[in-house]
């Protein structure tokens, strides 16, 4: 079976373009379990996202937020929020992506009036249980998006009355009122999250500590770990070592270059402990990963 992957810049921000300048609209008919370690890692966007369970069960983490999907029931995440999917088993998904300006153009009355307060409210997310009347109301016109992307040739038209369909029924339902103290709290916690990924990202080949990502916001070590927990469930150091790792798995997929050298481009000091961390991830030598992805 073949893997997919999710690719990202040093912000987590995924790189991929989704649709085009002139619509910027994109539809993915995804399997979760078909990703890289059965999860859509890391990453936000600007685009506005809804996804839908069709077959098994989704995680979806948002913040420090852990949200179970069954079958039937979907989600929609708001721009700029970092999120990962993950799959127990086979979790057929499809989702949307699309830009804010696909509803209408910047600094018109539509898009002030009706998109603008939801880009700029509190709601990270929105769970849509199909027992919940206006919730299942969106998964029904989802479905029938999806039908117009896979029967009807992606009638744009068709998608643009759908897809207002949709907004209009979560414009008249969710609370937009005020951002709360907690929802101000995550977005200050992902912006130096992303600070000290960042860091990462730029150092990684060098013999960084946890004293110098926490530095790089600055904050202190206790709240590095708290940021890093409660955002993305792991600790900066463990980030660091999956970091290495992707780039030393990209190396030997790209190149002829030792394994020892690969651990030491990476920052790894000691080539015995990459090899050991290198199988715990990918559950084979290094070689062996050369071998099947060569």
């Amino acid at each position: 079976m073949d893997t997919h992957k999710i690719y990202t810049d040093d912000t987590l921000r995924e790189t991929v373009v989704h649709g085009s300048q002139a619509y910027p609209f994109a539809f993915y008919p995804e399997n979760i379990w078909e990703f890289d370690f059965h999860r859509i890692d890391w990453h936000w966007h600007h685009e506005l996202e809804f996804l839908f369970v069709d077959k098994g069960t989704a995680i979806c983490f948002a913040g420090d937020n852990r949200i179970e999907l069954s079958e039937g029931s979907g989600i929609f995440i708001n721009s700029g929020t970092l999120h990962q999917y993950e799959a127990k088993s086979s979790a057929f998904c499809p989702n949307i992506v699309f830009d804010a300006t696909l509803l209408a153009p910047e600094d018109t009355l539509i898009y002030e009036k009706y998109v603008n307060p939801i880009l700029h409210s509190s709601v990270a997310f929105q769970v849509l249980q199909p027992d919940v009347a206006w919730q299942y109301h969106i998964l029904e016109t989802l479905n029938r998006i999806f039908s117009v992307q896979e029967i009807d040739g992606g009638n744009e038209l068709r998608t643009m009355q759908l897809l207002l369909q949709c907004w209009d029924v979560l414009y008249q339902n969710m609370n937009m009122d005020s951002i709360s103290p907690a929802v101000r709290r995550l977005n200050h916690r992902q912006a130096k999250l992303q600070t000290m990924m960042q860091y990462i990202h730029n150092h990684y080949k060098d013999a960084i500590t946890l004293d110098m990502i926490a530095n790089s916001v600055p904050i202190s070590k206790s709240g590095a770990l708290h940021i890093f927990r409660s955002c993305i469930q792991t600790s900066p150091v463990s980030y660091l070592i999956q970091y290495r790792l992707t780039q030393a798995a990209a190396q030997l997929k790209t190149t002829q270059k030792s394994v020892s050298f690969v651990a030491a481009d990476t920052g790894f000091s000691d080539a015995g402990y990459f090899c050991k961390k290198f199988k715990q991830r990918y559950h084979m030598s290094a070689n062996e990963y050369r071998r099947q992805n060569s």
